[in-house]
């Protein structure tokens, strides 16, 4: 057995145990502090030296040659191309919905307040690569920046053994009319994209997922640049009862699973036969599947089946964890969805998996994890813009507000404030 059943009808454990181990950032966060500060230092020929140490791979030319770009276009495999370009309509659909624009209220004659929405001027995208290729995180990156209006998009991605960034990401960036590509990956990548360097221009605000050395320098150049979040091992939450399907919801526990090992994977259900169901479906696929190691050590150490008394208690559970991934495979699942305060993603029903919202359905990929769904979001259109506040007063509404705002000011013991606000209401002396 691979999951640990916990009994939560009679009693509800300590917080804590419900949520994996954090694993230790100490050794990380010393080594990218040293990787930021030689790309900080010298530039490209610290992106080489690094690319070699740690990719094992000379890299000449850092920028790839729209030569490479177009031939990963044009000798791409023709059904593969169909399904990335409407799996991009899809998710270019849905962020369209999220455009914001420019309003403004009246707040008396010749006096108004607005708020105006800008794209941010430059993005840095970090699509995974080396051993395998990520073209989804492409598309989710990426398209929400287009809609948002970004014009200066720089995507970087780790080299595979012969300094070749996967033909898959070439495409995806190629279908999206990406042309500023970089072969460098690891927290040196991170570091060009912040700092600057020949090769790679500094930019605004850097997206996209990697590993833990990736993920620390992200956090340690936040406010040098912007970033989207912290992220940590992925995550999904399947709140069932009888209706579920203990094959659909046993493969789903599965395809998490192969995240990585730090993955976490749990059923919340009120019957225990349904849970025995389920853990009898997952031995069956696991032995077949080519990443039932990382499989097996992900549930061993992260997954769990909690039988609850009620499907409220469930919720009440789910709601606690505050999960990446929510499935909710229950009779009435759209109701249940209604209680559920915290979620980055909710898939209902035994027809959305989890994996359809992976790569084709179009709401974003790019998640919360670790419980930070209780105060953040899935990445968006307004991860990609900057708003600005614009105030007008006219003569007159400023020389009717001005005293009472002047004892506003007072009141926090700002009289320059006041003065300030006091010259124009009683008229220059």
């Amino acid at each position: 057995m691979m999951l640990t059943i916990v009994d939560f009808r009679r009693h509800k454990a300590a917080y804590p145990s419900l949520v994996r181990s954090k694993n230790s950032t100490s050794g990380a966060e010393e080594i990218v502090s040293h990787i930021l500060q030689k790309v900080k230092t010298n530039g490209d020929d610290a992106l080489r030296y690094y690319s070699k140490k740690i990719d094992r791979v000379k890299i000449t030319h850092i920028k790839v040659p729209q030569k490479e770009i177009i031939d990963a276009r044009r000798h791409g495999d023709k059904g593969f191309i169909s399904i990335l370009i409407e799996s991009a309509k899809n998710i270019r659909k849905f962020h369209e919905q999220q455009r914001r624009k420019n309003w403004k209220i009246k707040v008396g004659s010749a006096s108004e307040l607005q708020q105006v929405f800008r794209p941010i001027q430059k993005v840095g995208v970090y699509v995974p690569g080396g051993k395998a290729a990520y073209p989804s995180t492409v598309l989710m990156n990426v398209i929400p920046a287009l809609v948002a209006g970004v014009k200066d998009i720089h995507l970087v991605s780790p080299p595979d053994k012969n300094g070749k960034i996967h033909p898959d990401v070439l495409l995806a960036a190629s279908l999206l009319g990406i042309k500023n590509i970089y072969r460098v990956g690891g927290a040196q990548a991170i570091a060009a994209l912040a700092y600057g360097t020949k090769s790679i221009p500094a930019v605004d605000k850097i997206v996209g997922p990697g590993n833990i050395f990736v993920a620390m320098a992200k956090r340690m150049v936040y406010g040098i640049v912007g970033i989207d979040s912290f992220a940590g091992p992925s995550e999904v939450v399947i709140l069932a009862d009888h209706s579920a399907d203990p094959l659909f919801v046993a493969s789903d526990l599965l395809a998490q699973a192969e995240h990585d090992e730090n993955a976490s994977s749990i059923l919340v259900t009120t019957s225990v036969t349904f849970a025995k169901n389920v853990l009898s479906e997952l031995n069956n696929i696991v032995v077949g599947l080519p990443r039932r190691e990382i499989i097996r050590e992900s549930l061993i150490n992260n997954g769990k089946i909690f039988i609850v008394r009620s499907l409220n208690q469930g919720i009440e559970l789910v709601n606690e964890l505050a999960p990446e991934h929510l499935e909710i495979i229950t009779k009435a699942a759209r109701n249940h969805a209604k209680k559920i305060q915290h979620a980055g993603s909710i898939f209902l029903g035994n027809y959305s998996p989890v994996a359809l919202g992976d790569y084709f359905a179009g709401p974003n990929h790019v998640l919360p994890t670790g419980r930070t769904a209780r105060f953040s979001s899935p990445l968006t259109v307004d991860d990609f813009v900057t708003k600005s506040s614009v105030t007008q007063y006219s003569k007159n509404k400023m020389e009717r507000s001005a005293e009472k705002i002047a004892l506003f000011a007072e009141r926090e013991g700002l009289t320059a404030h006041a003065l300030s606000l006091r010259l124009r209401g009683a008229g220059k002396k």
